[in-house]
């Protein structure tokens, strides 16, 4: 029987990491209309007037909390910022995806359990010569660079994150919350690697392409009816 999945995140990562999946309260809605079915009504008669508006403020701020999570449309110069600095971080991607999977891994090794190539390595040399690992990280580079060539057209950026989400939620089982993560990963590691594009205009308008993209992927998980399942984390 597998533990509630844990993480413990540095403090720099804290602001990528989801409060709730798309759809999560419509799901608790449906949970307590079942719940509210099943149990016959207190002595006395219905439920109290008092009890019904506390739980049409609960669902109020779930709405509410949805919302705030759907993602912004990036604007003509955000995009150009951001093609403009993937230009030069592209010119070197399958370098900089293997930083950033090797720090992924080492900061979060509960996420290794999803690749049997190289779930065991603990040495971060060891990782940077593992051909397994790098050929996920020039597919994890390339699915970014098809995002970003797309960015004009935005049916083909929420197709491309569909067949993704779907994929990981299907056929790889990978908890989301992971895609959160990896993003705040790789954000710290552009950052440092090209502090001189990577400036805090920059990468707030980065942070806001990778929710777009957390957006998009966790509806992917929505759609196909994802159901959390727990693992443990170390």
């Amino acid at each position: 029987m597998s533990a509630r999945l844990s993480v413990s995140l540095p403090p720099s990562l804290a602001p990528y990491l989801p409060r709730a999946l798309p759809g999560a309260s419509e799901l608790l809605r449906r949970r307590r209309r079942m719940m509210s079915g099943r149990e016959s009504p207190p002595p006395g008669g219905p439920m109290e007037p008092e009890e019904e508006e506390e739980e049409d403020e609960d669902e109020e701020e779930e709405e509410d909390e949805e919302r705030r999570e759907r993602a912004e449309p990036l604007s003509d110069a955000e995009r150009e910022i951001i093609q403009d600095t993937w230009g030069r971080v592209y010119e070197n991607c399958e370098d900089v995806g293997v930083s950033v999977l090797i720090r992924f891994f080492v900061n979060f090794p509960s996420a290794k359990q999803y690749f049997s190539q190289f779930q065991d390595m603990e040495d971060p040399e060891e990782m940077e010569r593992s051909s397994q690992l790098r050929h996920h990280a020039r597919r994890v580079m390339n699915a970014i660079n098809t995002v970003v060539e797309n960015l004009h057209d935005p049916e083909k950026v929420s197709s491309v994150l569909a067949l993704v989400g779907k994929a990981h939620a299907i056929k790889h089982k990978v908890e989301p919350m992971y895609f959160k993560i990896l993003s705040g990963v790789m954000l710290e590691v552009l950052s440092e690697d090209f502090p001189e594009c990577f400036t805090q205009e920059v990468q707030m308008v980065w942070t806001k392409l990778m929710g777009a993209v957390y957006w998009h992927v966790t509806g992917a998980y929505t759609e196909v009816g994802w159901v959390q399942v727990s693992s443990s984390a170390v």
